[in-house]
């Protein structure tokens, strides 16, 4: 089973920029789809962005698109979440997922074949 572990969460102001890595423990990490989750207080668990096992492809949510930019580098297995022109609703703990040889729509939509890192906090103020 992979184990992950996020981080690069914290404080930022509105307008501000962090960039969120999650590392993965296990052999052949180019072989997992990889993807973002976020979950603000008394909200549900929401998509934000995946990236494909081969990298060629990437999915965002319709809030996040054109602000956040996911990535990896499978040398060093990890995936990474750049998030510019952060707003107050950005705030959130954030999750990385996993699954190996999935399609997007799988590590999307099916969270409970997931492996889950243990989440980083967002806050962002206004």
């Amino acid at each position: 089973q992979v184990q992950l572990r996020e981080s690069g969460g914290g404080l930022v102001q509105a307008g501000g920029s962090l960039r969120l890595s999650c590392a993965a423990s296990t052999l052949g990490f180019g072989s997992y789809a990889m993807a973002w989750f976020r979950q603000a207080p008394r909200k549900e668990r929401e998509f934000v962005a995946a990236i494909s096992w081969k990298g060629g492809v990437t999915r965002y949510a319709d809030s996040v698109r054109g602000r956040f930019t996911i990535a990896r580098d499978d040398v060093i297995a990890t995936v990474y979440l750049q998030m510019d022109n952060l707003k107050p609703e950005d705030t959130a703990v954030y999750f990385c997922a996993a699954r190996y040889r999935a399609i997007i729509p799988t590590i999307v939509s099916d969270a409970d074949g997931n492996a889950w890192g243990q989440g980083t906090q967002v806050t962002v103020s206004s």
